[in-house]
């Protein structure tokens, strides 16, 4: 990447980007600083920003009750996630397998948002986010594995065929909501799956589909054939060969197809609340948080709400931000090294 080397272009853009950071940042920081304040601060016509903090909105969102042991649960279960952290960074210098050491912080997580409401008697917003993370769970799971074969598949066929297959796939993915709610709904009537987080995630897996598919046949189809010929010729088959080398190249891809696919379904509402009667995730519980109350002493819980639906989704994308970056930019890298200095000329 070459450095910009006009001083005056340079101060261009680090104003930009810190017009774009504090535009993003700022109103998200100002509902973060409500959610700390009592009704009688927040309400205050004068703005606050020295008060003393309270999470007294935020134990009303999540449990029904705070139990007296609960400052030992929070420190137990603080305890377990920086237990899995250092298990992390330390299996990595014993040579475990990153398969590994992801499948047993994932589980311990998965373990520990299940067993929470055994101890803790937890309101309806747990309830939510617990179907919010299913959802998204079996979404991903669902169309990533069917769109990296497909994915693949189509980038390694150069018919017409494939090209009006990727055009269609688009326009379904265009189609209003309300085009596929009506047909799942009238499904989920019928097999009596309707208000189950199985029927969601089909729907949603079906939506989205399209849109991965094409995400990952673009990354495919950077990568060099002669790679995967050359493993077909030591003796591996096409499967073997996509399992084995294609994949584990495709991995940043694959990570922020997941990502964004996660990201569409976080904020999926009308396809979930068409096909949902109590069952809902975080999305169109919101609407309950924020559209439901009007009264303006309940903004510091509005603005709980708020912050708790948007602080999941940011952890993952900060946690994976670097296999985000890779995954965009790997495809054009692997463009660039894989096109001889004739064609680059």
């Amino acid at each position: 990447m070459q450095k910009i080397k006009n001083p005056i272009g340079r101060l261009i853009i680090h104003i930009t980007l810190w017009v774009f950071i504090l535009y993003n940042s700022v109103p998200f920081f100002w509902t973060f600083l409500q959610s700390l304040k009592t009704k009688k601060q927040a309400n205050s016509r004068t703005p606050l920003f020295w008060f003393e903090p309270t999470l007294e909105h935020y134990s009303e969102l999540w449990l029904e009750s705070v139990p007296e042991n609960f400052v030992l649960l929070v420190c137990f279960i603080i305890a377990i996630l920086l237990a899995l952290f250092l298990f992390s960074i330390i299996g990595k210098h014993l040579s475990v397998s990153a398969f590994v050491i992801r499948f047993i912080i994932l589980g311990s997580i998965i373990i520990i948002l299940f067993s929470i409401p055994f101890f803790v008697e937890t309101a309806e917003f747990y309830d939510y986010f617990v179907n919010t993370m299913i959802v998204g769970a079996g979404t991903v799971i669902i169309s990533i594995s069917m769109a990296s074969l497909s994915g693949y598949a189509l980038s390694r066929y150069l018919g017409i065929a494939g090209v009006v297959l990727i055009i269609l796939a688009l326009a379904f993915r265009s189609l209003p909501r309300m085009a596929f709610g009506l047909p799942y709904f009238w499904m989920g009537q019928i097999s009596g799956l309707f208000d189950s987080n199985f029927l969601v995630i089909v729907a949603l897996a079906a939506v989205n589909q399209p849109f991965a598919i094409y995400m990952l046949r673009s990354f495919f189809k950077d990568i060099p054939r002669e790679i995967e010929e050359a493993a077909m010729v030591d003796g591996a088959s096409r499967f073997e060969a996509f399992i084995r080398v294609i994949v584990p190249i495709m991995w940043p891809g694959i990570i922020a197809t997941s990502l964004f696919t996660l990201v569409l379904v976080y904020h999926e509402f009308l396809l979930v609340r068409i096909l949902t009667l109590k069952n809902w995730t975080v999305a169109v519980a919101m609407q309950q948080y924020l559209g439901g109350i009007s009264d303006s002493g309940s903004l510091p819980l509005k603005s709980a709400a708020a912050v708790s639906a948007a602080l999941p989704l940011l952890v993952i994308i900060l946690f994976y931000q670097k296999h985000l970056i890779k995954g965009i930019t790997t495809g054009s890298c692997l463009l660039y090294t894989s096109t001889s200095p004739r064609d680059r000329g």
